[in-house]
């Protein structure tokens, strides 16, 4: 079929939707149910195995193709290259490690410097807390980050659309 990494990671989200339901069917279905008389006589009561063995064949199925498709996606990541040369899953790494950083310079930001009076018996003075950072220069890290993950965002969503045939 043909897909693109797009749609391939819809289906594999509804895929792994479906398998949860699956999931739940299965647990529900794990157990026949019976009641045995004392003079040995067996009566059942629930009886699940066909719709086990059944919900189980299908849960195999669609478990491989889960995995047929998530490795299509990781060989595509590996294989489709940015405008600078880096791969998709090396730009997915980058773009995790600098939003920790975008994080932590956004916390910086967020600081302002204090002052407060403290008054003893004797003696009554200020203390002042003031950031070690240029406020205006920090913001230009943080603005520079921001755009670096916009624009590797956006390449990887081009690569996305990239057509290729996939077999599920």
């Amino acid at each position: 079929m043909k897909a693109n990494l797009s749609n391939l990671m819809n289906l594999v989200s509804e895929y792994e939707r479906n398998l949860n339901i699956l999931d739940s069917k299965l647990r529900k279905h794990i157990f026949t149910t019976t009641v045995e008389e004392l003079d040995g006589r067996k009566n059942i009561i629930q009886d699940y195995r066909e719709e086990f063995k059944s919900e189980f064949i299908e849960y195999n199925e669609l478990f491989e193709k889960i995995q047929i498709a998530k490795q299509a996606i990781a060989q595509k990541n590996n294989e489709f290259k940015l405008s600078n040369g880096d791969t998709i899953a090396d730009a997915l790494i980058k773009i995790s490690l600098l939003r920790k950083k975008m994080y932590l310079v956004e916390n910086f930001l967020n600081e302002k410097g204090t002052k407060r009076r403290v008054t003893e018996v004797n003696n009554s003075y200020f203390e002042a807390k003031e950031t070690n950072f240029d406020a205006h220069a920090m913001k230009e890290v943080y603005d520079k980050i921001q755009s670096e993950i916009q624009h590797l965002e956006f390449e990887i969503s081009k690569l996305n659309s990239k057509e290729f045939e996939v077999l599920i």
